[in-house]
């Protein structure tokens, strides 16, 4: 974070940080406190590290680092990850086309998880497959590496999907009411209209806004090829996760706090992360090139398989891959060279 973006941070921040001076002390300065808390989520030092590098009581530094955390989260998601209106989802599939060359695709979706400490008396609820306790950050993530909604605290035992379909964003997509923009032909091509969809891994359940990949039993060149066209458009969320855990290093070793007060650091950092993207010039190395009127209706099915209407749009998206109007010069080369 620059110094120019420091003040900025601390210019939107300080009403919210300044405290009232007593007979007894003086209060700690907003400079101080939040230079305090980006100093934790940067290095992801102990408390009682700080203590001795800020000559503070370890609960004075605990209370500030999650007073400052949530205001970061109050005072700046609007400003940083405001809710997308059609017109923004439009661009954010524009940026998709250009960076990736999947049309029509308004954003990255997946889930991470953040190492906690076993809560008391929690049983195996935040116990995930890796093996350890966690909370989930799910993400939907556009082409700049940016968080446009994000879905954070659910137990590390639960599936990203059953996520996914219980949090408020895939409950807006099902009853649509995310804004999303009306079906358009996809780039060059006389189909009929494809929706907007948002692209993910295995994990996430098929349907008309959410595309998976085919299988990987008995795959064609068809299928081949939209399983990477989508892979180079899935990538930018794994890299956004990747970007997020190198800057905010706090996740680099487990939270040593109740999940309550990891869910602030985690919306905190997803904030400050969006927030240096805008007013800093990217310091991470950009994903390198590869080489040279009435919306569908979803028919979510709660069991995970896949609905007539989900299917037909992937195989709309297939075809397209391997059209004249659709294809990449060097995709077929692509899927042939890592083939087993």
């Amino acid at each position: 974070m620059s110094v120019a973006t420091f003040d900025i941070l601390l210019a939107s921040l300080r009403s919210g940080l300044t405290f009232q001076d007593t007979t007894m002390r003086r209060s700690i300065s907003p400079e101080e406190r939040l230079l305090l808390t980006l100093r934790f989520l940067a290095t992801g030092s102990s408390f009682a590290s700080l203590h001795y590098e800020y000559l503070l009581g370890i609960s004075t530094i605990s209370g500030i680092v999650c007073h400052t955390c949530q205001l970061i989260w109050q005072r700046l998601r609007e400003a940083v990850m405001p809710t997308p209106t059609a017109d923004d989802w439009l661009q954010i599939a524009d940026g998709f086309y250009q960076s990736s060359q999947f049309p029509n695709c308004i954003g990255a979706l997946d889930g991470k998880h953040i190492r906690v400490k076993k809560p008391p008396h929690s049983g195996s609820q935040y116990f995930n497959y890796k093996q350890y306790f966690s909370i989930v950050l799910l993400a939907l993530v556009d082409s700049n590496y940016r968080f446009i909604i994000v879905d954070i605290g659910a137990y590390g035992s639960t599936a990203d999907a059953r996520i996914f379909c219980s949090s408020r964003m895939g409950e807006r997509l099902r009853a649509n009411q995310l804004a999303l923009p009306e079906p358009r032909r996809l780039p060059g091509s006389s189909a009929s209209a494809a929706p907007f969809v948002i692209v993910a891994d295995e994990g996430f359940a098929l349907s008309p806004h959410v595309m998976r990949a085919f299988p990987r039993r008995n795959l064609d060149d068809r299928k081949r090829i939209f399983n990477y066209r989508l892979s180079r458009a899935r990538r930018y969320v794994e890299c956004a996760f990747g970007i997020l855990s190198n800057k905010w290093r706090v996740f680099m070793s487990s939270l040593q706090m109740s999940p309550q007060n990891a869910t602030l650091v985690i919306q905190a950092c997803v904030i400050l992360h969006n927030f240096t993207r805008i007013h800093d010039v990217p310091s991470e190395p950009e994903v390198a090139p590869f080489p040279t009127t009435t919306s569908v209706g979803l028919d979510h099915n709660p069991q995970g398989r896949p609905g007539s209407a989900g299917l037909a749009v992937r195989e709309l998206f297939a075809d397209y891959f391997i059209s004249p109007e659709g294809a990449l010069s060097w995709q077929l080369n692509s899927i042939r060279g890592t083939r087993r």
